[in-house]
């Protein structure tokens, strides 16, 4: 299924699951600021309804997630249902009443009841999104992003990008690209206030970031605009992370 279409079924059923309580569905992540790889990234989705929605809504919605989910890129869809109150007077950690992405999807289809009853509370990367739907959304139906989402205070969004970052040391041996990129960007937002992509991050960085590093950064941005892995020196590796976890004062 091409991406479009999937997006456009999801929308459909959302319209026909929430029905008047669906205030808007919008895109994020890669795809919204131009750089998504189908072999490497996700499909980054945020459903804004308005007043809480059932456990029969929730399960219908996981059931079109997970079927539109085998037919998405090889990550997967990743998406978040938050009620617009959180979205126009900002909370930080922020509520969501249901989430779902492929790290779950084994818990859901071996017991979806318990999924649907226990899979909401709140999620710091919520921030995170929030500031990309903002600054690089796109409305795939209902309301303009400046009719729904208020202003997300810095330090909520400083505080949702380190947190992604903080275990960068362990992480970069399993996930070096994401890693690597991801640290560029939470330095480029503190440093300069840039509100970046990882493919962005990545170029501000070879701009900006000690040349010793360069090589590691380069490798990086091929890696996630290609269908190539990354043959890490785990060593400069987790050095790079400790000089830029440094830098960001963590």
């Amino acid at each position: 299924m091409k991406t479009q279409e999937l997006l456009n079924k999801l929308v459909e059923y959302s319209c026909h699951i929430f029905e008047d309580k669906l205030m808007g569905v919008y895109l994020h992540g890669s795809i919204a600021m131009g750089c998504f790889n189908p072999m490497k990234s996700d499909l980054d989705i945020l459903v804004v309804v308005e007043n809480a929605i059932t456990d029969m809504q929730k399960k219908m919605f996981m059931d079109v997630a997970v079927a539109l989910n085998d037919n998405a890129p090889a990550k997967g869809i990743e998406i978040s249902v938050v009620r617009s109150e959180y979205c126009k007077k900002f909370v930080y950690p922020t509520p969501f009443d249901l989430h779902f992405s492929n790290m779950h999807l084994t818990w859901y289809k071996s017991n979806p009841i318990e999924y649907v009853k226990k899979m909401n509370g709140i999620d710091r990367d919520l921030a995170a999104h929030f500031v990309i739907i903002k600054n690089r959304g796109i409305v795939l139906y209902g309301k303009e992003i400046s009719d729904v989402f208020g202003d997300i205070p810095s330090e909520a969004y400083l505080d949702s990008i380190k947190n992604d970052i903080i275990n960068s040391e362990d992480e970069v041996i399993d996930n070096p690209t994401y890693i690597i990129l991801n640290l560029c960007r939470v330095l480029a937002y503190m440093q300069d206030g840039l509100v970046l992509s990882k493919k962005e991050g990545g170029e501000w960085g070879i701009k900006n970031i000690h040349s010793k590093y360069h090589g590691l950064i380069k490798e990086a941005l091929i890696c996630y605009t290609s269908d190539q892995n990354m043959i890490l020196n785990h060593s400069i590796a987790v050095e790079y992370c400790r000089h830029m976890k440094n830098k960001i004062g963590l």
